[in-house]
């Protein structure tokens, strides 16, 4: 879905949602009130600069907007694989939008990703992850890495990992093995204001992804494992 007719679909009022170099950032207005809105379009790798711009959004919102919902769109083929990123430190600066996201869940601000073309890797993980709760819409593509790379990286033969990809949604990419795993809540169908003003407002008093996978049998043994090391 282009981005300007999923903008134009989850807010049919107005929005202000501009697009500056495939980076989104702006607001739009729902029947709950106004929210803030950033993401990434046409799979844009998230760089040293878009981590960078994308934080400092964040940090507005926390300083104008106090409590206001935000809304993060996602499209994106994770972060740049460039030398001029990886000398600049581009882990740091990821992980600096990381500590604006958890400084805004901090503050009351309520975190709620879209997934509506590409979730890839580092982008993803440093960006949409980071939400209470994580939505797709039924075209998304959500993968942290695919069996080929997962075999070089691994050493272990593509055929061994596809074997194992048909039995547990770990090693599987796509929308229905991380709802299993409980990385993604649910897939949002037209129309997408009313799916939106759904999780509006809803409280997330806890992450709830372990047990989320271990009741839609994706991570049986997370949560029990969790627990023995949150006892001591």
């Amino acid at each position: 879905m282009k981005i300007d007719t999923l903008l134009n679909e989850l807010f049919p009022g107005e929005h202000s949602v501009i697009n500056t170099d495939n980076i989104l950032t702006g607001f739009g207005m729902t029947s709950k009130g106004e929210i803030a809105v950033m993401g990434t379009t046409d799979h844009l790798a998230i760089g040293v600069d878009t981590a960078l711009i994308l934080a400092d959004f964040v940090l507005e919102v926390i300083k104008d907007r106090p409590g206001q919902p935000i809304l993060m769109l996602v499209d994106t083929q994770g972060q740049r694989l460039s030398l001029k990123d990886e000398l600049l430190g581009i882990n740091g600066y990821l992980a600096h939008l990381v500590k604006c996201l958890e400084l805004a869940r901090q503050q009351g601000h309520q975190l709620i990703t879209l997934v509506y073309s590409e979730a890839v890797s580092g982008g993803f993980l440093a960006f949409g992850m980071m939400a209470d709760e994580i939505h797709t819409l039924p075209q998304g593509k959500v993968r942290v890495m695919n069996l080929p790379a997962m075999s070089r990286i691994t050493k272990l033969p593509l055929e061994q990992l596809q074997e194992l990809s048909s039995t547990s949604a770990i090693f599987a990419p796509g929308i229905e093995n991380f709802i299993k795993l409980g990385g993604v809540q649910t897939v949002w169908r037209q129309p997408l204001a009313e799916q939106l003003v759904k999780v509006i407002g809803v409280e997330t008093s806890a992450d709830q992804r372990r047990q989320n996978g271990l009741l839609r049998q994706g991570r049986k043994l997370a949560c029990s494992v969790a627990k023995r090391v949150n006892a001591g």
